[in-house]
């Protein structure tokens, strides 16, 4: 059993590649350095993605975050690697990071970097009385 953090992403395939749907997943115990102090930082990273081919593997992107843990990084910074990486490794249809980092300073933030694969539409949304 792996107890240690680890960068790299497995991945499966894609049970339904046919449609377009949507996974949403909430990582609310997030963790790196402040680049300038050392001092933790703490964040929820919320993943949204629509697939394609590839899904990404729940133990190994909870090792994949945890990879932060001891690394200092900006805020921008952070949440746009975990993008390209996770990007990287599932070539989805489309894909949202969004870093809500904890009050710190007095001040909260907030990073929402996204991904969209050339030529993708996304479904027109039904709205239902």
């Amino acid at each position: 059993m792996v107890t240690q953090p680890g960068t790299e992403i497995e991945t499966f395939a894609n049970p339904h590649p046919e449609r377009d749907y949507t996974i949403h997943i909430k990582m609310p115990e997030f963790t790196c350095l402040c680049p300038k102090t050392g001092q933790p930082d703490f964040a929820t990273i919320d993943l949204e993605y629509v697939p394609d081919e590839r899904c990404v593997e729940l133990k190994a992107l909870k090792l994949y975050i945890w990879s932060f843990r001891d690394r200092g990084a900006f805020h921008e910074a952070v949440t746009n690697e975990i993008l390209a990486h996770l990007v990287a490794a599932t070539a989805p249809r489309f894909m949202r990071v969004t870093g809500d980092f904890n009050v710190r300073g007095g001040l909260y933030t907030r990073v929402v970097v996204e991904h969209r694969r050339s030529g993708w539409q996304p479904p027109v949304p039904v709205t239902l009385p």
